[in-house]
């Protein structure tokens, strides 16, 4: 392409969905700001396959470092631009198991994790901007910058941002190292061209040329595979470096105790074109600081953020659970009574997530400084009951600690009928019933037992569950069926069960493994509703303020045999850990006609209101609100040690300057 052909006003021209745009007489112009973003992938890993997937050379290379370095296997070592990840799978295969890994390239960290996977290595590989490196000041005793990761951005003030966080996340006295390409040998001794075979099917061809100012090398890459023609036209550019140079820089990071250990030099089984990989100088350096965090400093405070349905008038939002779609002044002072609980609380500092238009950006944005997430989200997301469970598996996604169950217990607690077969798989006693599915127009009474219970399948609050869902007879089963398709239209299975005409009651759960706080067993006490109304604690007593159930139900603690409380109690501890409830969860049980508890549901993450069952059984024990929510926030503090530690590693080695 001649001068004549680029556009106007020095930009290049559009490649018009071509693969090559053939010859140029000024790469430079075609070198994106941005060209780092897109280079890193499968094509990279051809390219460049002689060095950067050649064992031999990545454990030559980490024998060289850790002779400088001097590194303890108790160190905690970050590798920095990881790519995928040989350095750090090299090092903790010799016992460096507290090394982690980030790279820009979501390409480049998923194979290090799928390549860590294989050989069943724990090493945490994360996406991650290395000028804004994604954990707390003074986190690691080294940083690695390997395989001539530095000098990439286009400008140098980027340069020393990365230089100034590594800074940021070195312990005192923590050590930095960087291979990085010799800038005054490439001035001299850069190939302008090449062609080199990368495997029987795929050659590139290269062209280099200084920038002209003379700080940065520019190369472009044309890759072909025989049968398929040019698979990328690519341009990209470093920053060339040298000792002096990069000193400087590390000077102005705030580096001290410089040291260079002379050129890297590379010979790889293809060794036809090294390129930037050459030559390179591994420099050293100390970050000249003290410890960011001091005693003044020091906090016991979590910082807890709650997520919780969103209260907005949005119409594509409506909870289809609560009357009329909409948040009611009972609903905004059940979250009021939520704020007042917390805020007695000392130890903590609250933050409200209640957006949930905003709820993605919220969590990305504000992820490193959130401790954990007390997640109370029953709504589900964007207020849909189905998606409760994608709450937690986003929190999962972005490694956010939360308390409470995860959506594999979620999603099978959601589905009534599973629950009912895994109880009775651990010989747990069950209702008789069955499913009704969407398409079912015709029912086999034969075998059904009056009165049945009609419900949805799949929810919970009591959803579709009405004094009409009672029926004793054939044809009230219908008309209920129909009725629940109707009203609430439901298109999905309903379990017909058998009624339980005995006490109803409830057992709810605190804490984990072990460790876990039987409060006493709760029994809906019916004596104040009208004799003609089924004594069930549905959908009415729970959102109907106008219903005769909404102020005739109490709960009162349970008068029971021995042998029925070992049976709900061993059962649903059991069933707690079978179905991995975490941190509080709640059961419900019925005694049926002969005096045997059966069980009807499994609640994870269940109601957490101050006038809801939890605190009822909880204030039998004269625990008060505030008391059971900062029990539940122990409880998921206790499980998620690990995790926390991890991220409060920094301000623990303050005091104890170890932990384990």
């Amino acid at each position: 392409m001649s001068k004549n052909s680029e556009e106007p006003g020095g930009r290049p021209p559009r490649h018009n969905g071509r693969k090559s745009i053939g010859p140029v007489s000024d790469p430079e112009q075609y070198v994106s700001q941005y060209w780092w973003k897109r280079i890193f992938n499968s094509l990279y890993l051809k390219t460049d396959s002689d060095v950067v997937n050649d064992q031999d050379i990545t454990k030559k290379e980490i024998d060289l470092f850790l002779r400088i370095l001097g590194l303890s296997s108790d160190d905690k070592i970050l590798d920095l631009c990881c790519g995928q990840g040989r350095h750090s799978i090299e090092l903790f295969k010799r016992g460096f198991e507290n090394v982690e890994g980030i790279d820009r390239s979501h390409y480049l960290i998923r194979k290090a994790k799928e390549s860590a996977r294989k050989e069943n290595l724990f090493i945490k590989f994360r996406e991650g901007d290395a000028r804004k490196i994604p954990y707390l000041s003074d986190s690691f005793d080294a940083v690695l910058v390997l395989g001539n990761s530095f000098g990439y951005f286009d400008s140098m003030e980027d340069d020393l941002r990365v230089l100034k966080e590594i800074f940021r996340v070195l312990k005192p006295n923590g050590k930095l190292l960087m291979d990085v390409a010799d800038g005054d040998y490439l001035r001299k001794n850069f190939q302008p061209r090449s062609w080199e075979w990368m495997d029987k099917n795929h050659f590139v061809c290269r062209e280099r040329a200084l920038s002209k100012d003379s700080e940065k090398l520019i190369s472009r890459e044309v890759i072909t595979n025989i049968s398929r023609g040019v698979l990328a036209d690519q341009f990209y550019s470093e920053r060339l470096y040298n000792l002096d140079a990069i000193s400087g820089l590390f000077e102005k990071a705030g580096f001290s105790n410089y040291g260079s250990y002379g050129g890297l030099s590379t010979e790889s089984k293809r060794n036809q074109d090294l390129g930037m990989m050459e030559h390179r100088l591994i420099i050293t350096a100390q970050p000249n600081k003290s410890w960011t965090y001091d005693d003044s400093n020091y906090s016991e405070e979590w910082n807890v953020a709650v997520i919780m349905g969103d209260p907005g008038n949005d119409p594509d939002k409506k909870d289809l659970v609560k009357p009329n779609g909409l948040y009611s002044e009972e609903d905004m002072h059940t979250r009021d009574e939520l704020k007042k609980a917390l805020s007695k609380l000392e130890g903590y500092k609250f933050a409200y997530f209640e957006d949930h238009d905003a709820l993605m950006d919220s969590l990305k944005k504000n992820k490193y400084n959130i401790d954990y997430i007390f997640n109370l989200c029953d709504e589900g997301f964007n207020n849909n009951p189905n998606y409760e469970l994608h709450i937690t598996a986003l929190l999962d996604i972005l490694g956010i600690p939360y308390t409470g169950a995860g959506p594999q217990c979620l999603a099978h607690c959601y589905d009534k009928s599973l629950v009912r077969g895994i109880a009775r798989e651990m010989n747990i006693p069950v209702p008789d019933a069955f499913l009704i599915s969407p398409e079912d127009t015709e029912i086999n009474f034969n075998n059904v037992n009056f009165p049945v219970i009609v419900k949805p399948n799949f929810g919970d609050s009591s959803f579709g569950i009405t004094q009409r869902s009672v029926v004793n007879n054939a044809e009230e089963l219908l008309d209920v069926v129909s009725e629940i398709r109707s009203k609430f239209g439901y298109n999905k299975p309903m379990l017909v069960e058998e009624f339980l005409t005995g006490k109803d009651l409830t057992i709810g759960m605190i804490g984990n493994n072990g460790n876990i706080k039987i409060l006493p067993i709760g029994e809906e006490d019916y004596s104040m509703l009208p004799e003609n109304l089924p004594k069930i604690c549905g959908y009415e007593a729970k959102w109907d303020m106008n219903s005769p159930y909404w102020n005739s139900l109490k709960t009162i603690k349970a008068e029971l045999s021995e042998e029925q409380k070992d049976i709900i109690i061993s059962s649903s501890l059991k069933l707690y850990k079978r179905l991995e409830l975490k941190d509080y969860g709640r059961f419900d049980w019925r005694i049926d006609r002969n005096g045997s508890p059966k069980l009807l549901e499994a609640n994870p993450n269940p109601g957490w209101c101050w006038d809801g069952h939890l605190a009822k059984m909880s204030n039998l024990i004269d625990m008060d609100y505030s008391q059971m929510l900062a029990l539940i926030l122990k409880s998921a503090e206790k499980r998620l040690n690990l995790k926390l530690k991890e991220q409060l590693a920094v301000i623990r080695a303050i005091h104890a300057r170890d932990y384990s």
